[in-house]
């Protein structure tokens, strides 16, 4: 967190509440902040009194009630696609493919965002279509950021349907696969969903730093180059735009390794 020793009193006020996601003591987020005990200490009790804050009893500070308030207020307003948008209207148009963005839920993916690409044809996904987790591009890019216990579950609950005959249908043979998405930073589903489509996915995370979704580009197996290194940057770049976009720490996001 970065410390406040300067500023009007709205910002020695927010540095105060973010750091009071983190500490308690007020000597601890005096410390953190870089502004005088006195100081938080009355910002402190101004957040007690809006309910941003409240005390525990010990002589130190929680975060209050009306935080939860206000966010869930906000998530209700939240829409990721539009904040995805400048990011995947990019990619769609340095790459000619159809890009797709799509968010985790339970043991599946669904589809948030579609830009049809410039070639002529479409894909036959669409917004709101649910996708299965081990045979899309997608899907593996999430699989990869989970530990392998919850990725056994996963496949234990929903199975590992033979989409095409290019889908991995052994939970020893995926998680193997997974771990070379994970070293490579992106996921190819190579006719594993739909023959004749190839696409690439990279994962997207959210503000703690932990897999949400992912972004992927689709297109006929035949345009869609798995050796591309410049192409698979493209997505993995993309991706991390996306994710910094949702408030993703940067520290957490992986970059494209060099073409």
């Amino acid at each position: 967190m970065a410390t406040q020793t300067g500023g009007g009193s709205i910002d020695k006020a927010l540095t105060v509440l973010e750091a009071l996601a983190e500490h308690s003591r007020v000597t601890d987020i005096a410390a953190g902040t870089g502004l005088p005990k006195s100081t938080v200490h009355r910002i402190l009790q101004s957040l007690v009194g809006w309910g941003f804050a409240r005390t525990d009893g010990k002589g130190g500070y929680l975060p209050g009630p009306r935080i939860l308030t206000l966010a869930g207020k906000v998530m209700s307003r939240f829409d990721p696609a539009q904040h995805a948008d400048s990011a995947l209207q990019a990619l769609r148009d340095r790459t000619g493919f159809t890009v797709h963005f799509a968010i985790r839920s339970g043991d599946e993916a669904v589809y948030v965002r579609k830009l049809e690409g410039l070639r002529p044809y479409q894909m036959g996904s669409r917004v709101g279509m649910s996708l299965p987790l081990h045979s899309t591009s997608i899907g593996k890019a999430i699989l990869a950021r989970l530990p392998d216990q919850e990725v056994t579950a996963i496949t234990a609950r929903t199975g590992l349907a033979p989409r095409t005959q290019h889908t991995i249908t052994d939970v020893d043979a995926l998680i193997a696969h997974l771990g070379e998405v994970r070293q490579c930073g992106y996921a190819i589903d190579n006719e594993e969903n739909e023959r004749g489509i190839r696409c690439v996915g990279a994962p997207v995370f959210d503000h703690t730093g932990a897999v949400m979704g992912g972004i992927s580009i689709s297109g006929l197996a035949f345009e869609v180059d798995p050796d591309d290194h410049t192409l698979m940057a493209e997505v993995v770049t993309a991706a991390r735009d996306v994710s910094l976009a949702m408030g993703a720490p940067p520290d957490r996001v992986p970059t494209p390794a060099p073409a």
